[in-house]
């Protein structure tokens, strides 16, 4: 059988390698590494398809280093002990280059599992390179984190898909061999979502959809409904993570409480990470519910909590309850907004002077500096509140937060009013 047209084009240099320019462009972080020879442990975090393990090898290539490797999918603490022994025997062969281990997933170690690296990445048996899908501040253990430099890899740009697409055409063993064409590339790029290996699979699907002698001409067209017509296929690829993450997140902002079980289901069955879809429900809770129900956030916290703690397949019944409270939970972005009107509102004024009067004033020249002064303390007066100044000169009177219409929300919105009158037209 052959290899996969991804494996069959995948870089073995830094001069073949697109993409990533902060890391391995001429003046990019790992490029210094390699050029001075010296390989710090690291964690590649990027979305699928951004080239963390490619750029692994290259790494362990380039620097003439022993290369093991993990999938934390299907490897112990056991696993991993006699790796680090290969390695450690190994590395007496070397001077100052140790052996590369490379962790794919290594969001997937449970926490046992990465103590059981920390005194070969301390003692520098070996220099650890991991990758992860997932926010490493969550799911690496801060021991095993502070050991390592975390590098983000970014989705591919269209140029860059565009010349994985001629390389594929051109220097392919096997689709060099046939007669293509690429007139359109925008469904291939859209339908890839930037991950470089899922629009290679897309093209080879496509490719390998017409008979070996005919002529191919790739338009958005024929894509759309050669993918289509190909669905079951395509979706064996355990690619559609974000994708389906996405109509996730969108049903239950959407109130469709079946709906997003529904998808929930499919992430369960594809075997997608139960503390992830926790994550994101945490997030869903405050982003897209917010004060229209502060309970929201409150019940996804603890689902994020006892789903740690039990795990898979129990935690199926909890994420349902979780998905089901939110999808039927009054909605507001109220507060999502406003954080985004007040950062781009820093953004666009800058560093403002704090108020005078609402400086702290810990020492005596601050207090002779009028720090503090004129600060009226709201629980002195009637209803706990005084009308004072609390933004800077330059934007006073600037409304960042309006509430929403819906019932708890009205009741803020009336607060306000009442305290504030018109001077935050409320």
């Amino acid at each position: 059988m052959n290899e996969p047209l991804a494996e069959r084009l995948r870089p073995q240099t830094l001069d073949d390698y697109l993409s990533q320019s902060h890391l391995v462009g001429k003046t990019g972080v790992l490029t210094q590494q390699l050029n001075q020879g010296a390989i710090a442990s690291m964690i590649f975090w990027g979305p699928p398809g951004t080239g963390k393990t490619t750029l692994a090898n290259i790494v362990a290539t380039t620097s003439n280093r022993p290369f093991y490797t993990l999938s934390a999918i299907n490897s112990g603490v056991k696993d991993i002990r006699e790796v680090i022994d290969k390695a450690k025997k190994s590395g007496g062969l070397f001077t100052t280059k140790n052996p590369i281990l490379f962790i794919d997933e290594i969001h997937r170690f449970s926490k046992s599992q990465q103590d059981s690296l920390l005194q070969a990445v301390e003692k520098g048996w070996v220099t650890l390179i991991g990758a992860t899908t997932e926010n490493p501040s969550f799911e690496v253990i801060p021991a095993l984190l502070s050991r390592c430099q975390v590098y983000i890899l970014n989705s591919f740009g269209k140029e860059d898909l565009e010349t994985l697409l001629d390389r594929a055409v051109k220097e392919d063993s096997i689709l060099s061999n046939r007669n293509i064409t690429i007139e359109e590339t925008e469904a291939l790029i859209r339908l890839s979502g930037g991950d470089a290996r899922k629009l290679l699979n897309l093209f080879e699907l496509i490719v390998t959809s017409f008979d070996e002698k005919e002529a191919i001409i790739i338009t958005n067209d024929v894509v759309t409904k050669r993918v289509q017509s190909n669905t079951v296929r395509y979706d064996k690829t355990g690619e559609q993570h974000y994708d389906i993450i996405s109509a996730f997140i969108k049903s239950i902002r959407g109130s469709d409480p079946n709906a997003a079980v529904y998808w929930l289901a499919r992430m369960i069955e594809g075997g997608e990470d139960v503390k992830f879809i926790a994550r994101r429900l945490l997030i869903l809770a405050s982003e897209d519910i917010g004060n229209a129900n502060p309970t929201a956030l409150v019940i996804a916290n603890s689902t994020f909590q006892a789903v740690s703690t039990i795990g898979h397949p129990e935690s199926r019944i909890i994420l349902s309850q979780c998905a089901t409270y939110l999808a039927t939970s009054p909605k507001s972005n109220a507060a999502y907004e406003a954080i985004g009107k007040a950062q781009q509102l820093v953004k666009d004024t800058g560093d403002l002077s704090v108020p005078l009067s609402i400086r702290n004033a810990p020492t005596k020249l601050m207090k002779e500096l009028g720090y503090g002064e004129d600060y009226q303390y709201a629980h002195k007066y009637e209803n706990n509140f005084i009308v004072h100044e609390f933004l800077p000169d330059e934007i006073k009177n600037t409304k960042l937060y309006d509430p929403g219409e819906n019932a708890r929300e009205n009741v803020q919105r009336e607060f306000l009013k009442a305290r504030w009158k018109d001077k935050y037209d409320y």
